[in-house]
């Protein structure tokens, strides 16, 4: 990938888009396109196509989506399937019709089937059920994963996907109900040692385990691969380390400086009880992540404190 081809990528102002946006300026690449939301919609088809056959980009990353924590993802699940299935299917079509030469899709751990053999292998993937709370979500997912296999297998279109663990980072979403895991526990853990909350309630019992990869750990893991000849098409990214919610939610009253109780609602959902990434895959490639979720943890805290109002 020439540090002077046209790259496209697509979300890049959402918190994954925008880190690999530093991740691609930092080593050196000038000719990057994007557009916001206003500028380009990607669920109108005739845009998208419009805008490929405008910009024609040699390379694509896939990094839009509509996205959310358990709460939304069990509230909006019809909002979530429909923008999603818009989105990919519009982006990796006019890629492939317009002479992309590789496009890269973020898909999900929330693919995996809830109850998969642990570490989440890339050959698990529709073995079973999927966890409910996030199904309609994982199905759009899973559909843009199916379809970048069925353009290369018929078309020989060069796009792959990869499987995220859970992501956190700067850019990330601090909405009190759409959030995801880390970003909406730490900003209630901060609200409630502000306030001098005598107690912070976290929905699920405390031990579902979750892998967290820092967003710009991810980020440089879509540089790697795009900079490369990949025969697979599908590869999970992730840290290899693990917390528990629980311990998660102990870490985050230490950031934070929260002294208060903690208490775990077992009348929430939990969602999977565990999602481990075997990584093996793209280890083997040469790439590991370097951030640890302390650290990552504590990054993100001094990141949006300095940035919030």
């Amino acid at each position: 990938m020439d540090t002077n081809a046209r790259i496209y990528v697509a979300g890049h102002r959402g918190m994954v888009g925008s880190a690999i946006m530093r991740a691609l300026q930092t080593q050196g690449y000038t000719n990057l396109i994007a557009r916001t939301h206003a500028e380009l919609p990607l669920d109108d088809a005739q845009a998208v196509q419009t805008f490929f056959t405008q910009t024609q980009p040699e390379y694509v990353i896939l990094a839009a989506a509509k996205v959310g924590g358990i709460h939304a993802n069990s509230t909006q699940g019809a909002d979530f399937i429909r923008e999603n299935l818009k989105i990919q299917t519009n982006v990796i079509d006019a890629a492939y019709q317009n002479g992309a030469k590789r496009l890269l899709f973020l898909g999900s751990s929330c693919m995996y089937p809830k109850n998969a053999a642990q570490p989440l292998r890339e050959d698990s993937l529709l073995t079973g059920p999927l966890d409910a709370s996030t199904q309609p979500y994982a199905v759009a997912k899973i559909a843009g994963k199916v379809m970048c296999d069925a353009y290369r297998t018929q078309f020989g279109f060069d796009a792959m996907t990869i499987m995220p663990s859970n992501v956190y980072g700067v850019g990330d979403n601090f909405h009190p109900d759409n959030s995801h895991v880390v970003a909406g526990m730490m900003r209630r853990f901060h609200e409630a040692a502000i306030a001098g909350t005598p107690e912070v309630v976290v929905w699920g019992t405390g031990n579902a385990m979750r892998e967290l990869i820092d967003v710009d750990d991810l980020a440089s893991a879509c540089v790697f691969l795009m900079q490369r000849e990949v025969s697979e098409q599908l590869i999970n990214v992730g840290s290899s380390e693990e917390i528990s919610i629980r311990d998660l939610a102990h870490l985050m009253a230490d950031v934070t400086g929260y002294k208060g109780k903690i208490r775990f609602d077992g009348n929430r959902p939990d969602g999977a009880p565990r999602k481990l990434m075997d990584n093996s895959r793209i280890h083997a490639l040469g790439w590991r992540a370097q951030t640890s979720i302390a650290d990552g943890i504590r990054a993100l805290y001094d990141w949006w404190r300095s940035t919030s109002p």
